[in-house]
Formats: C-alpha cells, structure tokens, sequence
C-alpha cells in the first residue's frame, strides 16, 4: 500500500412479521405557497385510510432493499431471509428515504415511495418498535427523469435531471401528501444534486446538459450567499463531520464549509472525482479518484481522501480495483472499499492507512455497462452488506471484527442495495430567521477562498 499526500452486531433482531401498514396519501387545503411546490401524484386506485395490524417487536429490525430485473426485493438484516418479494418494472434504482423506514425507488415517472415495513415511535424515554409487510405507496413525488437523493439530519432533497427541479421534504413525514417544504428549479438543465443543510442553506449543483461547472449555495431566502463556477463535470455529494460539504470534479473537488467554498485540486490534470462517502463521524470524505481522460473504462486502484477542514486531497493505492457501488463508510467514520479483489478494504481516514483487508467472496471485474449488476456495498448498524451478483450471493460483515457472520444465496440476482434501520429518524428541526446566521457571518467573502451513474 502506498500512500500518496496531496461480535457482531448488538443491534440486529430477527422478529416475527405482521400485516401490511400502508402509507396513506393525505389531502390537504392548498395555499399559494403551496401551488408553487411540485405536485405529489397518487396512483389511479385511491389511497385508503383503512387500518390495519402490524406486528410489535421487542427492539428495531433493520433491513435491506435489493433490485432485481423487474423488481425489489426487501430482506431481514439479521438473518438475510427475503420479508418480501415486489414486482416493478423497468431499471430501477434506489436510496434511503431518511426516516429509518423508507425507500425512495426512481421508475419513470418520478420518486416512488417503498414502505420497507419497519419502524419505531418514541414514546417519552424510550421507543415501541414494529414490522409490517413491505409495500409500494401510493405515495410519489412526480420527476420526469428523477436523479440524486441526498438524505441529511431530517430532511430528504431530490434533484430532477430532465427538469432541474430541487424539492426538500422533512424526512419523517415522506408519506405526507404536505411534505413538500422548498422549491427550487436550476436556471438549466443538468444531471445534477443538491442538499440541505440544518439551517436552510441550499447547496445545489450548476449546469447544463453540455457541461457542468459548479455550485451555488442559497440561504434560507433562496439569497445567493456562495458559488464556485471552478468544477468541471461535477458529480455526487457526500456531508463529513460539522456539516461540511464535498462535490465531486473532474479535477479535483469542492468543499463547502464555514460559509467558504474552496477548491481541492487534484494532482494529476484530469483527476476526477465522481463518487463520494461521507459520515458525521470524520471530516475526511472518502471519493474515487480517476485519472485517465481517454479510458473507456478505467478501473481505478486508488482512491481520495478529502480533508474537509484543510481542503487537502490524499490518494491512497489499494490492492485493486473498485467500482462506483464499492465505497461506504463505518459508525466510527472508516473508510470502506469492495475490492475487485473480492475483500473489504478498511481506510484509517486520518492516516490514510489501509488497516485491514477482509476476505468476503471470490475476485469480479466491474462490467462495462454501469446498468449491469456488479457487486455493492451498503452500511448498516456496523455491518457492512455485500453483495455479489455472480453467485446471487449477500454477505454480512462486522466492520469491526471483520468477521463474515452471515451470507444467504437469494432467489433473484441483486443490482443496487441500500438498508433501513428500522429505528426514528432524525427530526429536522427549521429556522425561522436566516438572517441570523448572515449576520454571524457578516464580512465574509463567501466565494472560493483558493489564492447516478459514475
């Protein structure tokens, strides 16, 4: 390994299931405010309010979501046995809702809502927990061409490619026809993404269809307050520690953080930098990193490593090639890379020491298409979740330990995997006054401070 400078887990449950509790869409009295929002489409058959029984369980039962050709496919984290079986047509891709319960599943006519059919309710010091059947909702967010979800601190931002449009919801309340607290549309179309941050701050890519270029970042108010026009090919987001930003670039990338944005450039004249992994617990981003402009496929060795209080880029080789669906992040903040080596590569972020390599399942190699199945990597509650398409094959690992402590052969070959936890989500709280953190501000230069595919 070179470095360049530039017991399983306590909280998986296996419980019985219960009955389907399904998301009702609500209807509600518009305002102009309101108008001004981008509608929530229902299916053709109406929405019930019907009750229905679902099962309490003892503690949270976290579990996984695959898609498959045709449909999803919903799993028990704990014991990898199939809760459900979905049938849905077309490429489907999916993300984390953000409330610890929900699945936000891409089809072609926007952000359809999957209730994963675990979750939990406080109740003062303490939560009950439940499971139910897993169901599609009746319950989407209208997209022509739905693109990146960035899930931050109780709040859930999607980005429509064919239209530019930016909708904020509060996480918790997904399955609410009212859910809808901001708008935003992009002077022009662009694969594009944004996020919110805790304090209404809009960080939102810039561009066109042609080329994207850059950032801005709006205030509560949609007041311009930073931008960089400095990032050619921006791709991806990921939130570190103290709520700093990085978007990738083909030459590096940009951090946003204490109202600044700065450059990261990369140390070779084309370095891109598409896909990132971001944790609460570091202010160090792990991205990929590519340096061959002309490749029609490059199947990169090393990856980045982004500073977020420094603005400093660190490139660590590795044992071998990854792909865009390998990069992840422990609770504890490691950097995590599926290998086409078949093993788990563990990053110290701080040191950019490769600490460990897990042997997990046998050596692939990325296909040329990004559509076609490849393995893929999710986190959830200390395991890291793998999956290899060849065998049909999902691995469980402690992150910790680095012991395989599970695998089940499924029934349908796996394509994207993301998880849900099973407990509450983060309840974003809002801000009433913008103009309190400006004045916190006031004097700063807010421009750069330098002298869903891959």
């Amino acid at each position: 390994m070179t470095l360049t400078t530039f017991a399983r887990p306590t909280g998986l449950r296996s419980v019985a299931l219960g009955l389907a509790l399904p998301l009702v869409l609500l209807a509600g009295c518009s305002s102009a405010a309101d108008e001004a929002l981008p509608t929530v489409a229902a299916d053709d058959a109406p929405a019930t309010d019907e009750e229905t029984t679902a099962t309490e369980a003892a503690t949270d039962t976290p579990r996984l979501v695959i898609t498959y050709e045709g449909g999803l496919q919903v799993l028990d984290a704990t014991t990898l046995e199939t809760v459900s079986s979905i049938d849905l047509a077309g490429f489907n891709r999916i993300n984390a809702a953000g409330d610890g319960r929900s699945v936000l599943v891409s089809t072609s006519g926007g952000f359809q809502v999957l209730d994963a059919g675990t979750w939990a309710e406080p109740h003062g010091d303490h939560s009950h927990y439940y499971t139910a059947e897993p169901s599609l909702a009746q319950v989407s967010f209208e997209a022509e061409k739905p693109g990146h979800v960035v899930a931050h601190e109780g709040r859930t931002t999607l980005f429509d490619d064919a239209t530019g449009d930016v909708v904020v919801f509060h996480s918790a309340e997904v399955a609410d026809a009212d859910r809808a607290t901001r708008a935003y549309t992009a002077p022009s179309v662009h694969h594009g993404v944004a996020v919110e941050l805790t304090d209404g701050r809009l960080i939102v890519s810039e561009g066109t269809a042609e080329a994207r270029t850059g950032i801005r970042v709006f205030d509560l108010e949609d007041v311009e307050i930073a931008s960089s026009d400095e990032c050619p090919g921006v791709h991806g987001e990921a939130v570190a520690a103290d709520e700093a930003v990085v978007i990738g670039c083909e030459d590096g990338a940009l951090v946003y953080a204490n109202w600044v944005v700065s450059k990261v450039t990369s140390p070779d004249a084309y370095g891109r930098i598409g896909n990132q992994a971001g944790s609460e617990a570091s202010p160090i981003v792990l991205g990929d990193y590519k340096s061959d402009a002309d490749a029609e496929l490059e199947r990169p060795t090393r990856v980045s490593l982004i500073d977020t209080r420094t603005a400093e880029l660190t490139l660590v080789d590795l044992p071998s090639s990854y792909s865009f669906r390998s990069l992840g992040r422990g609770d504890a903040g490691e950097a995590l890379v599926l290998g086409t080596d078949g093993q788990l590569h563990v990053i110290d972020p701080e040191t950019g020491t490769l600490t460990r390599s897990i042997p997990v399942m046998a050596a692939w190699e990325e296909p040329e298409e990004w559509q076609v199945a490849r393995p893929a990597l999710t986190v959830l509650d200390g395991s890291a979740y793998i999956t290899d398409p060849s065998t049909r094959t999902i691995y469980a690992v402690d992150i910790e330990t680095g012991e395989v402590w599970n695998s089940v052969v499924l029934t349908v070959t796996p394509n994207e995997l993301t998880g849900v936890s099973g407990k509450a989500g983060v309840v974003r709280t809002d801000v009433d006054d913008a103009d309190e953190h400006a004045d916190e501000h006031e004097g700063h230069d807010h421009e750069s401070d330098e002298p869903h595919t891959d």
